[in-house]
């Protein structure tokens, strides 16, 4: 079986992991009612609707 000559040197080891460590930017759609950003696939949380329907009872400031 093949092993490896030499060390990988500690910067090419987190080089390599560091691939998978960014952050992606959440997807936000455009709610058609309030038109608020608000992620996808999920109740609006400024007017409380979810695909036209009247989800959830949001609090009005005064």
């Amino acid at each position: 079986m093949p092993v490896p000559k030499k060390k990988h040197s500690y910067s090419r080891k987190m080089s390599r992991r560091a691939q998978h460590d960014k952050l992606d930017a959440p997807n936000l759609t455009i709610c058609p009612d309030c038109k608020n950003f608000k992620a996808q696939h999920r109740v609006c949380g400024t007017c409380g609707k979810y695909k036209g329907v009247q989800v959830i009872e949001v609090p009005t400031l005064q």
